[in-house]
């Protein structure tokens, strides 16, 4: 029932958010799009991992022809993506190999995993009449691959977590998608994206025409100033502040951390003010009084400096060294966040929540 509502009110943002405006971006839908774009195409999903298991699992079962390339053998252990794919069905095959069976080379890695990849087993199998798409546009952008002229380079995109756009999909809906379009050489690149965005049902939800920049750009900034480093940096001070002060660390970590999901389902549901309307006055009367003293005016001047170092390549940058040196910042963050008390009192909490 929740999802189907969260589906519906997914639906209608789309339809009714269209505003003329102009940086408005075009919307498409099901009558948009044709599957026979696809027609005697193989599509190679290059990883399966969380997203490549998603996207590879609903054109499958849209009727598309999927293989999946993948490495059979990690170090010395068996790769456990090659037998799960192995296991919902597909043909699972060498990366060079699927690249060159393939029509559509999807790219479903991480990042940091893309470059070295196709340099080594993507690239030779590039030629004129194939495609490349990927899901995000990080190393198209930043210049971390360069496709041949005569090759098509577009992009479909799902905004959503694998596992909510393949319970859309099961639920006979789907989530909202992006698709770009950066090399159209065969005249048919658009007509090949809307394809695949189809077949997956994000036009069902509605799918939104950018370029490649805008959705590695915007991408980057919601995740690092809103959706993940705003919104856990100011989940862990509002946690530290009222620990430090002497409160009780379990209701600190429901009142910073548990309740945020609540918060966020309303605005997702309904917008800011459907939250407003359902929160006491004193809690709305409390986010104007002291929202803007927290969160003020020097934040949106750090956010717009956030926004150039993504534009300019310096976050790619930095990130790409990061990657190539074994991740050391990385992994010491992911560290110390395991060790931060809000984690080990948020684990001894959820547990009492557990099902016995």
């Amino acid at each position: 029932m929740l999802l189907s509502r969260r589906l519906k009110i997914c639906s209608n943002f789309i339809k009714y958010n269209n505003i003329k405006g102009e940086n408005m971006v075009n919307i498409l839908h099901d009558k948009d799009a044709d599957l026979s774009a696809l027609d005697s195409k193989t599509i190679a999903v290059i990883g399966y991992g969380s997203q490549g298991s998603a996207q590879a699992q609903m054109m499958k079962d849209s009727g598309i022809s999927v293989i999946i390339g993948e490495t059979e053998v990690l170090g010395d252990k068996p790769n456990p993506s090659w037998n799960k794919a192995k296991e919902d069905g597909f043909e699972v095959m060498a990366i060079s190999d699927a690249a060159e069976k393939a029509d559509v080379i999807h790219m479903l890695l991480p990042d940091e995993f893309h470059r070295p990849v196709y340099k080594e087993q993507v690239e030779k199998h590039m030629k004129a009449g194939k495609t490349l798409s990927c899901s995000h546009g990080f190393n198209i952008v930043y210049k971390q691959i360069v496709p041949p002229e005569e090759v098509d380079v577009i992009m479909v995109a799902p905004k959503a977590p694998a596992t909510e756009e393949l319970k859309a999909y099961k639920a006979g809906f789907g989530v909202p998608g992006l698709i770009a379009i950066k090399k159209d050489a065969s005249g048919k690149a658009r007509d090949i994206a809307l394809a695949m965005a189809k077949a997956m049902r994000f036009t069902r939800a509605g799918v939104l025409e950018c370029t490649f920049e805008q959705e590695t750009y915007e991408d980057l900034f919601g995740e690092q100033n809103v959706l993940c480093g705003g919104t856990v940096d100011l989940v862990k001070y509002g946690f530290e502040v009222l620990t430090e002060a002497g409160y009780p660390p379990e209701m600190a970590y429901f009142e910073c951390l548990h309740e945020l999901k609540l918060i966020v389902d309303l605005i997702y549901e309904g917008g800011i003010q459907k939250m407003n309307a359902v929160i006491s006055n004193t809690a709305e009367f409390g986010e104007y009084y002291n929202g803007p003293r927290i969160i003020g005016p020097e934040v949106k001047e750090k956010m717009k400096e956030s926004l150039k170092r993504i534009e300019d390549g310096s976050f790619a940058k930095d990130w790409l060294e990061e990657s190539r040196n074994g991740a050391p910042n990385l992994l010491a963050k992911r560290k110390a966040l395991g060790d931060h008390p809000i984690e080990i009192v948020g684990r001894k909490i959820r547990a009492l929540f557990e099902k016995k």
